[in-house]
């Protein structure tokens, strides 16, 4: 399967694991007969990736309220992100993906301008999978003001 495939909706999401805060390790087969947000961000502790995973966190009742876990993912260790969940109070997970597996699977990783240079970081993406494993909706290169909005929103569409 090519890295593109992912952008097909109802293609369903090959199986994969990975490391996650608190010990555990993510193993998607585990995650249905639930709805999945899987949403990549750039960076632990920076500005846009604390108000996303904030805005997640503020509103995680209600995406267990429609039958949806939240994974959060980016390149950061697991130390980091153990400080980062720590520190915002998330009540959800992170996958630590230093090595780009998963970045490379849902091919997040794109190159970008930060201060005038051209740098290789992950875009903001976020991707809803339903309870049978099937990618639904992907956000991609988002903007954090009312993106989780639009993701509770359409989430509750499919109830």
């Amino acid at each position: 399967m090519t890295v593109d495939t992912l952008s097909i909706t109802n293609l369903t999401v090959p199986e994969f694991s990975a490391a996650m805060t608190s010990g555990k390790t993510f193993r998607l087969a585990d995650y249905r007969g639930k709805n999945l947000v899987l949403y990549f961000y750039p960076k632990d502790n920076t500005p846009g990736c604390t108000a996303e995973s904030m805005n997640f966190r503020d509103l995680a009742s209600e995406f267990a309220e429609n039958n949806t876990e939240i994974v959060g993912v980016s390149r950061d260790s697991l130390r980091s992100h153990e400080g980062f969940k720590s520190k915002l109070g998330l009540s959800f997970e992170l996958i630590s993906d230093p090595d780009e597996t998963l970045c490379q699977m849902f091919n997040v990783m794109k190159m970008k301008n930060m201060y005038g240079k051209q740098v290789r970081g992950v875009e903001r993406s976020t991707f809803l999978i339903d309870v049978n494993g099937k990618l639904v909706k992907e956000w991609r290169g988002l903007k954090v003001p009312g993106h989780v909005d639009d993701v509770l929103g359409l989430l509750k569409t499919l109830a």
